[in-house]
Protein backbone atom coordinates (compact mmCIF):
# COMPACT_ATOMS: atom_id res chain seq x y z
CA UNK A 1 0.00 0.00 0.00
CA UNK A 2 1.50 3.35 -1.14
CA UNK A 3 2.21 5.93 2.16
CA UNK A 4 1.12 9.21 1.57
CA UNK A 5 1.60 12.59 3.08
CA UNK A 6 -1.08 15.42 4.68
CA UNK A 7 0.98 17.51 2.37
CA UNK A 8 3.44 17.39 0.06
CA UNK A 9 6.19 20.37 -1.07
CA UNK A 10 5.64 19.83 -4.48
CA UNK A 11 2.83 18.13 -6.75
CA UNK A 12 3.43 17.21 -10.04
CA UNK A 13 0.92 17.17 -12.41
CA UNK A 14 2.22 14.74 -15.26
CA UNK A 15 4.74 11.96 -15.42
CA UNK A 16 6.73 13.18 -18.89
CA UNK A 17 10.21 13.95 -19.38
CA UNK A 18 9.13 17.78 -17.67
CA UNK A 19 7.20 16.20 -14.84
CA UNK A 20 9.90 13.99 -14.38
CA UNK A 21 12.97 16.21 -14.59
CA UNK A 22 11.07 18.94 -11.97
CA UNK A 23 10.43 16.12 -9.47
CA UNK A 24 13.74 14.57 -9.53
CA UNK A 25 15.13 18.54 -9.18
CA UNK A 26 13.14 19.14 -5.94
CA UNK A 27 14.05 16.06 -4.62
CA UNK A 28 17.91 17.14 -4.85
CA UNK A 29 16.91 19.69 -2.56
CA UNK A 30 15.74 17.24 -0.28
CA UNK A 31 11.25 18.30 -1.04
CA UNK A 32 8.76 15.61 -0.51
CA UNK A 33 6.95 15.69 -4.15
CA UNK A 34 3.90 13.57 -5.12
CA UNK A 35 3.67 13.33 -8.73
CA UNK A 36 0.52 12.33 -10.29
CA UNK A 37 -0.04 10.52 -14.11
CA UNK A 38 -3.04 8.72 -15.01
CA UNK A 39 -1.51 7.35 -18.76
CA UNK A 40 2.18 6.57 -19.72
CA UNK A 41 5.23 7.01 -17.65
CA UNK A 42 7.53 9.25 -19.84
CA UNK A 43 4.42 11.15 -21.90
CA UNK A 44 4.22 11.91 -25.66
CA UNK A 45 8.27 11.94 -24.83
CA UNK A 46 8.91 8.84 -24.69
CA UNK A 47 5.96 6.66 -25.77
CA UNK A 48 4.59 8.88 -28.56
CA UNK A 49 7.14 10.95 -29.46
CA UNK A 50 10.56 11.82 -29.01
CA UNK A 51 12.42 8.31 -27.73
CA UNK A 52 9.46 6.49 -30.04
CA UNK A 53 9.95 8.31 -33.34
CA UNK A 54 13.62 8.56 -33.03
CA UNK A 55 14.33 4.94 -32.65
CA UNK A 56 11.84 3.98 -35.90
CA UNK A 57 14.06 6.92 -37.58
CA UNK A 58 17.53 4.91 -36.60
CA UNK A 59 16.03 1.55 -37.77
CA UNK A 60 14.92 3.18 -41.06
CA UNK A 61 18.36 4.79 -40.89
CA UNK A 62 20.09 1.42 -40.74
CA UNK A 63 17.99 0.11 -43.88
CA UNK A 64 18.61 2.74 -45.90
CA UNK A 65 22.47 2.60 -45.57
CA UNK A 66 22.20 -0.96 -45.92
CA UNK A 67 20.62 -0.60 -49.46
CA UNK A 68 23.13 1.24 -50.71
CA UNK A 69 25.07 0.22 -53.95
CA UNK A 70 27.26 2.84 -54.17
CA UNK A 71 30.06 2.15 -52.02
CA UNK A 72 31.80 -0.79 -53.63
CA UNK A 73 29.27 -3.10 -51.78
CA UNK A 74 26.41 -4.50 -52.15
CA UNK A 75 23.67 -6.33 -49.64
CA UNK A 76 21.34 -9.05 -51.43
CA UNK A 77 18.33 -10.51 -50.12
CA UNK A 78 17.43 -7.18 -47.83
CA UNK A 79 13.88 -7.54 -46.28
CA UNK A 80 12.42 -5.43 -43.95
CA UNK A 81 9.80 -7.27 -40.90
CA UNK A 82 7.42 -4.40 -39.46
CA UNK A 83 6.30 -6.51 -36.96
CA UNK A 84 9.81 -6.75 -35.56
CA UNK A 85 10.52 -2.93 -36.20
CA UNK A 86 7.85 -2.14 -33.77
CA UNK A 87 8.40 -4.16 -31.32
CA UNK A 88 12.10 -3.15 -31.06
CA UNK A 89 10.36 0.80 -31.21
CA UNK A 90 8.37 -0.60 -28.25
CA UNK A 91 11.04 -2.44 -26.80
CA UNK A 92 13.17 1.00 -26.24
CA UNK A 93 9.97 2.47 -24.91
CA UNK A 94 10.11 0.17 -21.94
CA UNK A 95 13.34 0.42 -21.27
CA UNK A 96 13.49 4.07 -20.58
CA UNK A 97 9.70 3.76 -18.59
CA UNK A 98 11.05 1.08 -16.57
CA UNK A 99 14.30 3.29 -16.09
CA UNK A 100 11.74 6.10 -14.87
CA UNK A 101 9.83 3.47 -12.61
CA UNK A 102 12.91 2.59 -10.95
CA UNK A 103 13.95 5.44 -9.90
CA UNK A 104 10.54 6.37 -8.54
CA UNK A 105 10.38 3.06 -6.43
CA UNK A 106 14.22 3.83 -5.35
CA UNK A 107 12.68 7.36 -3.76
CA UNK A 108 9.57 6.17 -2.89
CA UNK A 109 8.43 7.23 1.12
CA UNK A 110 8.64 2.71 1.80
CA UNK A 111 11.81 3.06 0.14
CA UNK A 112 13.81 5.66 0.84
CA UNK A 113 15.21 6.56 4.43
CA UNK A 114 17.36 9.53 3.52
CA UNK A 115 15.92 13.56 3.05
CA UNK A 116 13.13 13.86 0.78
CA UNK A 117 11.13 11.36 -0.75
CA UNK A 118 8.74 10.89 -4.47
CA UNK A 119 5.61 9.92 -4.57
CA UNK A 120 3.76 8.36 -7.68
CA UNK A 121 -0.45 8.61 -7.92
CA UNK A 122 -1.59 6.92 -10.68
CA UNK A 123 -4.93 9.23 -11.91
CA UNK A 124 -6.21 12.11 -13.40
CA UNK A 125 -5.77 15.41 -11.30
CA UNK A 126 -8.21 18.42 -11.39
CA UNK A 127 -7.77 21.58 -9.06
CA UNK A 128 -9.95 21.84 -6.21
CA UNK A 129 -8.31 24.80 -4.75
CA UNK A 130 -4.98 26.69 -4.81
CA UNK A 131 -3.34 24.19 -2.65
CA UNK A 132 -5.98 21.00 -3.26
CA UNK A 133 -6.38 18.15 -6.03
CA UNK A 134 -8.54 15.84 -7.17
CA UNK A 135 -7.21 12.59 -8.50
CA UNK A 136 -9.37 9.94 -10.16
CA UNK A 137 -7.59 6.93 -10.97
CA UNK A 138 -8.85 3.91 -13.81
CA UNK A 139 -11.74 2.61 -11.16
CA UNK A 140 -13.22 5.73 -10.81
CA UNK A 141 -11.92 6.22 -7.23
CA UNK A 142 -10.96 9.82 -5.92
CA UNK A 143 -8.16 11.23 -3.42
CA UNK A 144 -7.27 14.22 -2.77
CA UNK A 145 -3.55 15.31 -2.64
CA UNK A 146 -2.37 19.04 -0.74
CA UNK A 147 0.78 20.74 -1.74
CA UNK A 148 2.50 24.10 -0.95
CA UNK A 149 3.49 24.30 -4.56
CA UNK A 150 2.06 22.94 -8.28
CA UNK A 151 4.18 21.90 -11.36
CA UNK A 152 2.05 21.72 -14.37
CA UNK A 153 3.61 19.17 -16.68
CA UNK A 154 0.30 17.97 -18.52
CA UNK A 155 2.09 17.86 -22.22
CA UNK A 156 0.18 18.12 -25.21
CA UNK A 157 -1.85 15.79 -27.73
CA UNK A 158 -1.53 16.37 -31.44
CA UNK A 159 -4.43 18.49 -33.05
CA UNK A 160 -7.11 17.39 -34.99
CA UNK A 161 -7.56 17.90 -38.81
CA UNK A 162 -11.27 19.92 -39.47
CA UNK A 163 -13.32 17.42 -40.51
CA UNK A 164 -11.29 14.27 -41.07
CA UNK A 165 -11.69 11.65 -37.51
CA UNK A 166 -8.34 10.12 -36.61
CA UNK A 167 -9.83 6.36 -35.84
CA UNK A 168 -5.97 5.16 -35.81
CA UNK A 169 -6.94 2.35 -37.75
CA UNK A 170 -7.18 3.63 -41.54
CA UNK A 171 -6.15 7.39 -40.20
CA UNK A 172 -3.70 8.10 -37.30
CA UNK A 173 -2.17 11.08 -35.74
CA UNK A 174 1.70 10.62 -34.41
CA UNK A 175 -0.06 9.24 -30.99
CA UNK A 176 -1.56 6.20 -32.89
CA UNK A 177 0.97 5.51 -35.75
CA UNK A 178 2.49 2.65 -33.90
CA UNK A 179 -0.66 1.03 -34.12
CA UNK A 180 0.17 0.15 -37.72
CA UNK A 181 0.31 -3.53 -38.23
CA UNK A 182 2.27 -3.66 -41.39
CA UNK A 183 4.10 -1.12 -44.13
CA UNK A 184 1.48 0.50 -45.78
CA UNK A 185 1.60 0.91 -49.73
CA UNK A 186 0.77 3.95 -49.87
CA UNK A 187 0.68 7.00 -47.43
CA UNK A 188 -0.29 10.36 -47.34
CA UNK A 189 1.17 12.60 -44.47
CA UNK A 190 -0.59 15.69 -43.91
CA UNK A 191 1.20 18.23 -42.49
CA UNK A 192 5.00 19.33 -43.63
CA UNK A 193 6.27 21.02 -40.52
CA UNK A 194 8.82 18.93 -38.97
CA UNK A 195 6.70 16.06 -37.42
CA UNK A 196 5.30 15.53 -40.99
CA UNK A 197 8.83 15.43 -42.56
CA UNK A 198 10.55 12.83 -40.56
CA UNK A 199 7.64 10.39 -41.01
CA UNK A 200 7.87 10.67 -44.40
CA UNK A 201 11.94 10.57 -43.86
CA UNK A 202 11.30 7.39 -42.03
CA UNK A 203 9.10 5.07 -44.31
CA UNK A 204 10.50 6.25 -47.42
CA UNK A 205 14.26 5.16 -45.83
CA UNK A 206 12.41 1.48 -45.43
CA UNK A 207 11.41 2.38 -49.37
CA UNK A 208 8.45 -0.43 -48.63
CA UNK A 209 5.89 2.44 -48.92
CA UNK A 210 4.98 5.27 -51.69
CA UNK A 211 4.74 8.90 -49.24
CA UNK A 212 2.45 11.93 -50.22
CA UNK A 213 3.44 15.05 -48.44
CA UNK A 214 0.64 17.41 -48.07
CA UNK A 215 0.74 21.11 -46.68
CA UNK A 216 -1.42 24.31 -47.44
CA UNK A 217 2.29 26.10 -47.75
CA UNK A 218 4.20 26.62 -50.73
CA UNK A 219 6.97 24.66 -49.36
CA UNK A 220 8.20 22.38 -46.56
CA UNK A 221 9.42 23.89 -43.20
CA UNK A 222 7.69 27.43 -43.95
CA UNK A 223 9.37 28.97 -40.38
CA UNK A 224 12.83 28.13 -41.48
CA UNK A 225 14.90 30.00 -43.88
CA UNK A 226 14.46 29.18 -47.90
CA UNK A 227 17.61 27.66 -48.51
CA UNK A 228 17.18 25.05 -45.57
CA UNK A 229 13.49 24.22 -46.45
CA UNK A 230 14.84 23.89 -50.50
CA UNK A 231 17.54 21.40 -49.51
CA UNK A 232 14.98 19.41 -47.32
CA UNK A 233 12.58 19.74 -50.04
CA UNK A 234 14.78 18.34 -52.47
CA UNK A 235 16.10 15.29 -50.39
CA UNK A 236 12.26 14.28 -49.83
CA UNK A 237 12.02 14.40 -53.41
CA UNK A 238 15.26 12.81 -53.85
CA UNK A 239 14.01 9.53 -52.25
CA UNK A 240 10.98 9.11 -53.45
CA UNK A 241 8.37 11.29 -51.56
CA UNK A 242 5.61 12.74 -53.73
CA UNK A 243 5.24 16.50 -52.69
CA UNK A 244 1.77 18.06 -52.76
CA UNK A 245 2.29 22.03 -51.99
CA UNK A 246 -0.15 25.11 -51.82
CA UNK A 247 -2.60 22.05 -51.80
CA UNK A 248 -5.93 21.77 -49.38
CA UNK A 249 -7.04 18.44 -47.85
CA UNK A 250 -10.70 18.61 -48.91
CA UNK A 251 -12.20 14.67 -47.81
CA UNK A 252 -10.90 11.34 -46.58
CA UNK A 253 -13.22 8.68 -48.43
CA UNK A 254 -13.27 5.13 -47.22
CA UNK A 255 -13.55 2.38 -49.29
CA UNK A 256 -13.45 -1.27 -48.59
CA UNK A 257 -9.50 -1.63 -49.26
CA UNK A 258 -8.19 1.92 -49.44
CA UNK A 259 -8.81 5.71 -48.86
CA UNK A 260 -9.61 8.11 -51.45
CA UNK A 261 -7.96 11.70 -50.51
CA UNK A 262 -9.44 15.00 -52.38
CA UNK A 263 -6.86 17.91 -52.81
CA UNK A 264 -7.79 21.57 -53.23
CA UNK A 265 -5.05 23.13 -55.49
CA UNK A 266 -4.46 26.69 -55.16
CA UNK A 267 -4.68 27.19 -59.02
CA UNK A 268 -8.30 26.32 -58.68
CA UNK A 269 -8.15 22.10 -59.67
CA UNK A 270 -8.61 19.28 -57.63
CA UNK A 271 -6.90 15.76 -57.31
CA UNK A 272 -8.23 12.44 -55.98
CA UNK A 273 -5.43 9.59 -55.43
CA UNK A 274 -5.23 6.47 -53.20
CA UNK A 275 -3.30 5.53 -50.20
CA UNK A 276 -4.20 2.61 -47.62
CA UNK A 277 -3.39 4.86 -44.57
CA UNK A 278 -3.06 8.70 -43.41
CA UNK A 279 -0.72 10.55 -41.10
CA UNK A 280 -2.21 13.73 -39.50
CA UNK A 281 0.72 15.72 -38.38
CA UNK A 282 -0.60 19.65 -37.88
CA UNK A 283 0.90 20.39 -34.66
CA UNK A 284 -0.26 19.97 -31.06
CA UNK A 285 -2.56 21.51 -28.27
CA UNK A 286 -1.71 21.37 -24.55
CA UNK A 287 -3.75 19.17 -22.51
CA UNK A 288 -4.94 21.73 -20.22
CA UNK A 289 -8.78 20.99 -20.65
CA UNK A 290 -9.77 18.82 -17.26
CA UNK A 291 -7.11 20.68 -14.61
CA UNK A 292 -10.38 23.50 -13.20
CA UNK A 293 -7.72 26.17 -14.09
CA UNK A 294 -10.85 28.58 -14.76
CA UNK A 295 -12.25 27.55 -10.91
CA UNK A 296 -8.37 28.93 -9.35
CA UNK A 297 -8.38 31.74 -11.35
CA UNK A 298 -5.44 30.68 -13.97
CA UNK A 299 -6.47 32.00 -17.33
CA UNK A 300 -4.87 30.78 -20.58
CA UNK A 301 -3.67 32.97 -23.76
CA UNK A 302 -5.41 32.92 -26.30
CA UNK A 303 -4.21 30.14 -28.02
CA UNK A 304 -4.51 28.34 -25.02
CA UNK A 305 -1.34 28.51 -23.10
CA UNK A 306 -0.44 28.72 -19.50
CA UNK A 307 2.01 32.37 -19.87
CA UNK A 308 4.64 31.81 -17.40
CA UNK A 309 7.59 34.44 -15.67
CA UNK A 310 11.25 33.81 -16.53
CA UNK A 311 11.54 31.30 -13.55
CA UNK A 312 8.77 29.19 -15.15
CA UNK A 313 5.91 30.48 -12.45
CA UNK A 314 2.06 31.13 -13.66
CA UNK A 315 0.43 32.74 -10.71
CA UNK A 316 2.14 32.63 -6.75
CA UNK A 317 3.52 28.53 -6.08
CA UNK A 318 1.81 27.46 -9.31
CA UNK A 319 4.34 26.33 -12.08
CA UNK A 320 4.39 25.61 -15.36
CA UNK A 321 6.79 23.78 -18.18
CA UNK A 322 7.04 22.31 -21.25
CA UNK A 323 4.46 21.88 -24.29
CA UNK A 324 1.37 23.81 -21.95
CA UNK A 325 3.40 26.64 -22.05
CA UNK A 326 4.03 29.24 -25.52
CA UNK A 327 7.60 27.58 -25.92
CA UNK A 328 8.86 25.22 -28.67
CA UNK A 329 7.31 21.52 -27.72
CA UNK A 330 10.64 19.92 -27.31
CA UNK A 331 11.64 17.81 -24.22
CA UNK A 332 15.13 19.45 -23.76
CA UNK A 333 12.94 23.04 -23.59
CA UNK A 334 10.53 20.96 -21.09
CA UNK A 335 13.26 19.31 -19.14
CA UNK A 336 15.27 22.84 -18.69
CA UNK A 337 12.06 24.38 -17.66
CA UNK A 338 10.92 22.08 -14.95
CA UNK A 339 14.77 22.38 -13.24
CA UNK A 340 14.41 26.31 -13.67
CA UNK A 341 10.62 26.05 -11.74
CA UNK A 342 12.02 23.69 -9.18
CA UNK A 343 14.91 26.06 -7.85
CA UNK A 344 12.74 29.44 -8.47
CA UNK A 345 10.35 27.32 -6.20
CA UNK A 346 12.45 26.73 -3.56
CA UNK A 347 14.18 29.81 -3.52
CA UNK A 348 17.56 28.45 -4.81
CA UNK A 349 19.47 30.53 -6.75
CA UNK A 350 18.12 30.03 -10.97
CA UNK A 351 18.98 32.02 -14.16
CA UNK A 352 16.49 32.70 -16.61
CA UNK A 353 16.89 30.51 -19.51
CA UNK A 354 18.11 31.63 -23.23
CA UNK A 355 15.62 30.65 -25.08
CA UNK A 356 17.76 32.43 -28.13
CA UNK A 357 20.38 29.96 -27.93
CA UNK A 358 18.09 26.38 -27.69
CA UNK A 359 19.49 23.61 -30.24
CA UNK A 360 17.07 21.40 -31.82
CA UNK A 361 17.46 18.19 -34.40
CA UNK A 362 15.14 17.46 -37.39
CA UNK A 363 15.47 13.89 -37.63
CA UNK A 364 15.58 13.80 -41.76
CA UNK A 365 17.80 12.32 -44.07
CA UNK A 366 20.14 13.89 -43.62
CA UNK A 367 19.70 15.31 -40.00
CA UNK A 368 18.72 18.53 -39.61
CA UNK A 369 20.47 20.76 -36.69
CA UNK A 370 19.50 24.84 -35.18
CA UNK A 371 20.59 26.97 -33.03
CA UNK A 372 19.65 30.76 -32.40
CA UNK A 373 18.49 32.86 -34.79
CA UNK A 374 17.78 32.01 -38.49
CA UNK A 375 18.41 34.35 -41.43
CA UNK A 376 14.77 35.65 -41.52
CA UNK A 377 14.70 35.91 -38.08
CA UNK A 378 18.01 38.05 -37.97
CA UNK A 379 15.80 40.52 -40.39
CA UNK A 380 12.77 40.25 -39.10
CA UNK A 381 14.69 41.83 -35.77
CA UNK A 382 16.23 43.76 -37.85
CA UNK A 383 19.96 42.75 -36.48
CA UNK A 384 23.08 43.86 -38.79
CA UNK A 385 24.48 40.09 -39.50
CA UNK A 386 26.71 38.24 -42.17
CA UNK A 387 26.16 34.98 -43.12
CA UNK A 388 28.70 32.36 -44.17
CA UNK A 389 27.19 29.22 -45.95
CA UNK A 390 29.27 26.30 -47.08
CA UNK A 391 28.31 22.94 -48.23
CA UNK A 392 29.51 19.51 -46.87
CA UNK A 393 31.25 18.73 -50.79
CA UNK A 394 34.24 21.11 -49.53
CA UNK A 395 35.01 18.98 -46.28
CA UNK A 396 37.38 16.19 -46.07
CA UNK A 397 35.90 14.13 -43.28
CA UNK A 398 32.11 14.08 -45.08
CA UNK A 399 34.24 13.42 -48.60
CA UNK A 400 35.45 10.20 -46.94
CA UNK A 401 32.50 9.19 -45.67
CA UNK A 402 30.91 9.59 -48.87
CA UNK A 403 28.25 11.46 -47.11
CA UNK A 404 28.21 15.45 -48.85
CA UNK A 405 24.93 16.31 -48.68
CA UNK A 406 24.50 18.16 -46.12
CA UNK A 407 25.51 21.81 -45.49
CA UNK A 408 26.66 24.45 -42.44
CA UNK A 409 25.65 27.88 -42.18
CA UNK A 410 26.43 30.34 -39.43
CA UNK A 411 24.69 34.30 -38.59
CA UNK A 412 27.09 36.73 -37.27
CA UNK A 413 26.94 39.80 -36.18
CA UNK A 414 27.95 42.82 -38.91
CA UNK A 415 30.78 44.15 -36.70
CA UNK A 416 34.24 43.96 -35.48
CA UNK A 417 32.64 41.21 -32.24
CA UNK A 418 31.07 39.02 -34.77
CA UNK A 419 29.11 37.22 -31.89
CA UNK A 420 27.43 34.09 -33.04
CA UNK A 421 23.38 34.89 -33.75
CA UNK A 422 22.52 31.43 -34.74
CA UNK A 423 23.59 28.43 -36.88
CA UNK A 424 21.97 25.60 -39.11
CA UNK A 425 23.48 22.34 -40.60
CA UNK A 426 22.49 19.45 -41.85
CA UNK A 427 24.63 16.36 -42.48
CA UNK A 428 26.29 13.63 -40.36
CA UNK A 429 26.95 14.18 -36.82
CA UNK A 430 25.08 18.08 -36.77
CA UNK A 431 24.04 17.59 -33.73
CA UNK A 432 27.88 17.70 -32.24
CA UNK A 433 28.82 20.93 -33.89
CA UNK A 434 25.82 23.05 -32.95
CA UNK A 435 26.21 22.08 -29.30
CA UNK A 436 29.91 23.14 -29.48
CA UNK A 437 28.47 26.34 -31.11
CA UNK A 438 25.91 26.94 -28.40
CA UNK A 439 28.53 26.99 -25.27
CA UNK A 440 30.31 29.90 -27.35
CA UNK A 441 27.05 31.56 -27.76
CA UNK A 442 25.80 31.12 -24.22
CA UNK A 443 29.47 32.71 -23.15
CA UNK A 444 28.98 35.77 -25.90
CA UNK A 445 32.03 34.52 -28.45
CA UNK A 446 32.37 35.56 -31.44
CA UNK A 447 33.97 34.11 -34.33
CA UNK A 448 38.06 34.36 -33.87
CA UNK A 449 37.26 33.26 -30.40
CA UNK A 450 35.68 29.76 -31.61
CA UNK A 451 38.85 29.88 -34.24
CA UNK A 452 41.60 29.92 -30.96
CA UNK A 453 40.75 26.08 -30.56
CA UNK A 454 42.26 23.56 -32.56
CA UNK A 455 40.24 21.13 -34.81
CA UNK A 456 41.19 17.51 -35.41
CA UNK A 457 41.38 16.25 -38.38
CA UNK A 458 39.55 14.96 -40.44
CA UNK A 459 36.78 15.85 -38.74
CA UNK A 460 32.92 17.10 -39.26
CA UNK A 461 34.12 19.68 -36.65
CA UNK A 462 36.22 21.08 -39.08
CA UNK A 463 33.57 22.39 -41.03
CA UNK A 464 32.19 24.95 -38.34
CA UNK A 465 36.29 25.87 -38.62
CA UNK A 466 36.27 26.70 -42.13
CA UNK A 467 32.64 28.16 -42.02
CA UNK A 468 34.27 30.64 -39.40
CA UNK A 469 37.29 31.49 -41.67
CA UNK A 470 35.08 32.29 -43.99
CA UNK A 471 33.88 34.86 -42.41
CA UNK A 472 36.61 36.35 -41.70
CA UNK A 473 38.12 35.97 -44.87
CA UNK A 474 40.71 33.68 -44.24
CA UNK A 475 39.25 30.25 -45.58
CA UNK A 476 41.38 27.84 -46.85
CA UNK A 477 39.19 27.34 -49.65
CA UNK A 478 37.47 30.44 -51.34
CA UNK A 479 33.61 30.85 -52.69
CA UNK A 480 35.25 32.56 -55.81
CA UNK A 481 36.72 28.96 -56.79
CA UNK A 482 33.65 27.29 -55.81
CA UNK A 483 30.71 29.74 -56.09
CA UNK A 484 27.92 26.91 -56.08
CA UNK A 485 28.90 25.47 -52.60
CA UNK A 486 29.68 28.51 -50.79
CA UNK A 487 28.73 32.17 -50.03
CA UNK A 488 29.50 34.82 -48.16
CA UNK A 489 26.78 37.53 -47.70
CA UNK A 490 25.83 40.66 -45.56
CA UNK A 491 22.51 41.96 -44.43
CA UNK A 492 21.66 45.66 -42.74
CA UNK A 493 17.91 47.08 -42.31
CA UNK A 494 18.55 49.93 -45.21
Amino acid sequence: MTEFKTEYDLCVLGCGPGGFAGAMRAFDFGRHVCIIEGGEIGGAGVKWGALASKTMWELSKDYDVAARTNRGYQVTGLSVDFAHVMATVEEAVKERQYQMRSQLETFSPRRWQGEGSITLVRGWASFLDRHSVSVRNEEGELRTVRAKNFLIATGSRPRGYPGIATDQEWIFDSNGIMNLEQFPKRLLVVGAGVVGCEYATIFSNFEQTQVHLVDHKPIVLPYEDADISRFVQQRLEQVGVKLHQSATLRDIIKRPDHLEVVLDLADGGSEVFEVDAVLVSVGRIPNLQNLNLEGIGIPLTEGGFLATGSDGCVDGHIYACGDVTCHPNLVNIAELEARLAARAMFDEATLPLNYRNMSAIMFLNPTVATLGLSEQECQKQGIPHRVAYMTNEIMSRPIAMRSTKGFIKIMVTDDDEMKILGMRAAGPQVSNLVMAIANFMDHGKGARDVLKSVYPHPSISETTQECLRLLIGRSIYKPEAFPRIMRLSCWRPE
